[in-house]
């Protein structure tokens, strides 16, 4: 079977560029990525070669300033590019999503020195991106990492390859990191004070420090073309200079980069499930049973329009929330909303796309079981829903009281 259905979105876009992105996204998807999709998936292997496809096309920076590298795009453009990949391939949405939070940090916080420096080739030198905040025992309750960063002041930076004072020493485990092993540079947020969120820095690390290391991928349900792994850094040392933010910041930058990518987990959802509609239409127009097509049926066509109502209710939330963020308001709200509803969605409709293809749905013939196992892990990352619904809550009712 083929991977991909027709497509069946059309976009209300801002601009002819942005028209004309679209389009070029749509080709790199259907020529590059869609066709080996199942067959890669199956495999366990990661398309770096796309990575560095998008690079070079100027996919990986789009949401950032073109004096770095950037594409200049409003939020509004960068996350409808994000469903179109997903749509094509999980992993590859969901990877340029976790780049884009990697590089959030130092694009929002880093200093000018730090931007010239190092953004242009993570926007579009062909650099790939980890964003390193969870631990195996700080999964939601973040704050309470324990990743280390000690001031060395009479060490060497063997990331620099020269003598500095004020270097680090950070030493820590991460958790659940997409591209975790593979990633040329990390987002690390360490303690470096009191415990709590107001002790924690960020840091930008080569991925080729001394003393950093992954661990074997996670056996994942599905994405298993995603490494997800733990990162261990054994006394990696960086100079100052890496450093993002002022000290006991990190986690103030951490939680104002996931608002923005919760947005893009909130894309790739949609996509995911507009993937799994796209099929299930596709099926049910051929599928024949007593003698019409399975489409004729009032409970197959009822599952079908609750389906696109759903995707379309997610598509407008996530625009709105991005829209907002485009104009400078706050979103957290809003995005934790997106977040919620959207990942909600693509498992709903992924599930009942497996419902209509019937036993054929079960199967690895077809897509949609693929999708379905897909789909579980987005109301988990950046966030459980259940996280998504008490920051929505606090926002409305104000924070819990003890």
């Amino acid at each position: 079977m083929s991977d991909r259905a027709p497509h069946s979105v059309e976009r209300h876009l801002p601009t002819d560029e942005a028209r004309d992105l679209i389009a070029l996204v749509r080709e790199i998807a259907q020529r590059e990525i869609a066709p080996r999709a199942a067959e890669e998936e199956d495999a366990g292997r990661f398309p770096r070669e796309v990575f560095t496809l998008l690079s070079e096309s100027g996919l990986l920076g789009l949401p950032y300033d073109s004096e770095y590298g950037g594409g200049d795009q409003p939020y509004e453009v960068y996350l409808q590019v994000l469903e179109e990949l997903a749509m094509a391939r999980l992993t590859v949405g969901l990877g340029v999503s976790v780049h884009t939070l990697a590089s959030y940090a130092l694009a929002a916080y880093g200093t000018k020195q730090q931007q010239v420096e190092h953004l242009p080739a993570m926007l579009g030198g062909g650099l790939l991106g980890a964003y390193c905040l969870s631990e195996p025992s700080s999964g939601s309750d973040a704050a309470s990492l324990r990743t280390k960063a000690v001031r060395d002041d009479g060490g060497p930076s063997r990331a620099s390859g020269a003598e500095r004072g004020g270097d680090w020493v950070i030493t820590g485990t991460k958790a659940w990191i997409t591209h975790g092993g593979i990633a040329d540079f990390y987002t690390v947020m360490a303690r470096t004070g009191e415990d709590g969120p107001r002790g924690i820095t960020a840091f930008l690390v080569p991925g080729d420090a001394e003393g950093l290391s992954g661990a074997a991928p996670e056996k994942k349900m599905g994405m298993k073309g995603s490494p997800t792994a733990q990162v261990h850094l054994d006394g990696v040392r960086v100079g100052d200079e890496r450093r993002m933010g002022e000290e006991g910041q990190g986690f103030a930058i951490a939680l104002s980069a996931l608002d923005s990518g919760r947005l893009g987990i909130a894309a790739c959802a949609i996509g995911l499930a507009q993937a799994a509609l796209d099929e299930a239409i596709s099926y049910a127009g051929g599928r024949r049973q007593f003698g019409r097509s399975i489409s004729d049926f009032q409970g197959v066509r009822f599952m079908l329009a609750d389906m696109a109502t759903q995707i379309e209710a997610g598509r407008a939330l996530y625009l709105a929330a991005a829209r907002l963020r485009d104009a400078g308001r706050p979103f957290a709200k809003q995005a934790a909303m997106a977040k919620l509803h959207c990942t909600d969605t693509a498992m709903k409709v992924t599930t009942d796309a497996v419902q209509i293809l019937g036993g054929y749905g079960y199967t690895a013939d077809f897509p949609v079981e693929r999708y379905m196992r897909e789909a579980k892990v987005l109301q988990i990352v950046e966030g459980t829903n259940q996280i998504q619904r008490m920051v929505i809550a606090r926002h409305l009712a104000g924070p819990e009281t003890r």
